[in-house]
C-alpha cells in the first residue's frame, strides 16, 4: 500500500477529517414489479444503500434536467466483478471472530440473494501485504542463505487465516475471481537481502518464477484457484514494508524469458497481469505489453490512483484493445470524510474505471479494527477497512461497503457494460446482467439536488432526482 502517496493524493484532493461512520444492518431490499427499482446512499449517512420506492415509466421524456440514454447496442467489456482486497490483516479479524458471526457477514458480503451485496473479486497479497501482522514470504531463512530450489517453501503462513476465511468465502460463493499479488519476493532473492526495497537479482529470476508455480499449485490443492496474478504490488514505490522496486524493463524480461513460460510448461492457466501501479505512468505498461516477448504471456494491466488520471486506463487499451485492464486498489482513509470518499470513490473507480475498459473494480482492504491495525511495521496507519471488526462480533460497515455495494450487489460477473450517455454533474456507467436486467449507477457530484430522466431507448423514461453528493442504482 502506497500510504504516504495516498495520504498526499487524498490531501491534494481536499478530503477532510472524519469520524467514523456508523454500524448499519446489512441491505435488504425486494424488487417491485414493473418500473425502475433504486437504491440510494447519501453523504450524510441518513440512506445508506436502501430501497427507494420505484420510479415509474412514463412515454415522453420530461423536458426538464439531462436525460441519460441506455444504449443497448453500444456493448463494450465483459466484466469480472467488483470487490476488495483480502489482506492477510483482514482475514485474521475475520477469523477471530465466533463462527456463527462470521458466516452471517461472510454470507452478507458474497451472497448473491436478499440482503447479501455480491462480492465477486478478491486480490490477495502473495505473501505478506503491509496490512499483514508481520512481514514474511513463503521461503524465509536466516541472512545468508539461499534456496534456488525452494526446498523450504511452505503456504504455513496463510494456513492459520486466510486459506481457512478463503475456503469459508468459497463455500459460499464458487466462482468468486481471485487475483493474487505478492509485495516482496523471500528476501535472498533480493539485492538489500531486505524486506523492504531492493530488487529482485536475475541469478533469481527462474527460482522466482517457480515461486509463482509452487504458489498457485500449493493454493490448487487447498481448493483454491486463482483466475490471475499480478507481478508486483507497486514496482515503482519501493518504500512500503514488504516492497520491490521492478521497473518495467526487468519486469518483462521477467515475464517473457521466466513466468510466462514457468506457468506454461506446469500446465497452469493463471493470468499474468503487468504493472499494478498508479495512473500516473501508462508508459509503465506500455513497455511491457511492447516487449514481443513478454507480450503473448500478458493478459492485461493494472491500475491504482493514488496518482494520475483514470483515463489512462483508455490510453493503455486503446494502444494494446485485444489486452484487459484492471483496477486493483484504492485506499480510503480513517482521517477522510464519508461524504468525500463516497462522491470520489463511485466517480472515479465504480463509474470510471469500467467506463475506462476496467474489468474488475477493487477497493483497499476489506477489514480492519478501529485502530486500523494490523499492520507490518512501516505499513499503513490510517487505512480505513470497508468494515470496522471489534472485540465481541463488533461490525461497522465504512464508506468502502457501500461505494463497493453500488456495484456488486447489481452487477455480478458476466455482466456487459453498455453506451450511456455522459452528462455533466451526473457521472454514471451502465450494464446489462447475464440475467437481462439493466443497471444504472448515477452519481451526482453537485452541490444541489438533480432531477433527470433515465431512457432505456424507445419512447420510454423515467424521472429521477438524486439528492446533492449522492449515489444510486437504478435496475430494471
Amino acid at each position: 500500500m502506497k500510504y504516504l502517496l495516498a495520504r498526499y493524493s487524498l490531501l491534494a484532493l481536499g478530503l477532510l477529517p472524519l469520524g467514523p461512520a456508523r454500524a448499519q444492518k446489512a441491505p435488504r431490499a425486494a424488487r417491485p414489479a414493473g418500473g425502475v427499482s433504486c437504491w440510494l446512499t447519501t453523504p450524510d449517512q441518513t440512506q445508506l444503500l436502501q430501497p427507494q420506492a420505484p420510479l415509474a415509466w412514463v412515454k415522453a421524456v420530461p423536458a426538464d434536467g439531462g436525460v441519460i440514454a441506455v444504449d443497448d447496442a453500444q456493448r463494450f467489456q465483459t466484466m469480472d466483478g467488483f470487490g476488495y482486497c483480502l489482506t492477510g490483516g483482514s482475514a485474521e479479524l475475520l477469523h477471530a471472530m465466533s463462527a456463527p458471526a462470521r458466516a452471517k457477514l461472510l454470507r452478507e458480503l458474497f451472497g448473491q440473494g436478499p440482503g447479501g451485496i455480491g462480492v465477486s473479486y478478491l486480490r490477495v497479497s502473495i505473501g505478506a501485504s503491509d496490512l499483514d501482522a508481520s512481514v514474511f514470504s513463503y521461503d524465509d531463512l536466516p541472512a545468508g542463505q539461499t534456496d534456488p530450489t525452494l526446498a523450504h517453501f511452505s503456504l504455513a503462513p496463510d494456513e492459520k487465516h486466510l486459506i481457512p476465511v478463503l475456503k469459508e468465502i468459497l463455500a459460499i460463493q464458487p466462482g468468486i475471481k481471485l487475483l493474487g499479488s505478492p509485495w516482496s519476493p523471500p528476501a535472498w532473492m533480493k539485492t538489500n537481502e531486505a524486506s523492504k526495497g531492493g530488487s529482485l537479482k536475475p541469478e533469481f529470476y527462474p527460482a522466482y518464477a517457480q515461486y509463482f508455480v509452487k504458489y498457485l499449485r500449493g493454493m490448487a490443492a487447498q481448493g483454491i484457484v486463482l483466475d490471475a496474478v499480478t507481478v508486483q504490488n507497486e514496482p515503482l514505490h519501493p518504500g512500503n514494508n514488504p516492497s520491490l522496486l521492478m521497473t518495467a524493463e526487468p519486469q518483462a524480461e521477467f515475464i517473457g524469458q521466466h513466468l510466462g513460460p514457468a506457468l506454461k510448461a506446469a500446465g497452469l492457466k493463471t493470468k499474468i497481469i503487468c504493472y499494478d501501479h498508479n495512473c500516473d505512468k501508462p508508459e509503465y505498461p506500455l513497455t511491457v505489453l511492447g516487449n514481443a516477448q513478454a507480450n503473448p504471456y500478458v493478459d492485461g494491466s493494472a491500475f491504482h490512483l493514488y496518482a494520475g488520471p483514470i483515463s489512462a486506463l483508455s490510453k493503455v487499451h486503446d494502444a494494446y484493445p485485444q489486452k484487459n485492464v484492471y483496477f486493483t486498489e484504492q485506499w480510503t482513509g480513517s482521517k477522510s470524510t464519508f461524504a468525500d470518499n463516497l462522491g470520489w470513490h463511485v466517480k472515479n473507480l465504480e463509474i470510471g474505471a469500467p467506463r475506462n475498459w476496467a474489468k474488475a473494480v477493487l477497493e483497499w482492504n476489506l477489514a480492519a479494527d478501529p485502530q486500523q491495525n494490523p499492520h507490518t511495521p512501516g505499513g499503513c496507519t490510517e487505512c480505513l477497512g470497508a468494515l470496522t471488526l471489534a472485540p465481541g462480533d463488533q461490525v461497522t460497515r465504512n464508506v468502502a461497503y457501500y461505494t463497493v455495494a453500488h456495484a456488486s450487489k447489481f452487477v455480478p460477473t458476466g455482466s456487459v457494460r453498455l453506451g450511456s450517455t455522459e452528462v455533466a454533474g451526473l457521472p454514471n456507467v451502465a450494464f446489462r446482467t447475464p440475467q437481462g436486467q439493466h443497471v444504472l449507477l448515477v452519481q451526482n457530484d453537485q452541490k444541489q439536488a438533480q432531477t433527470f430522466s433515465i431512457r432505456p431507448g424507445g419512447a420510454r423514461a423515467a424521472t429521477a432526482t438524486l439528492p446533492a453528493g449522492a449515489v444510486a442504482t437504478y435496475v430494471w
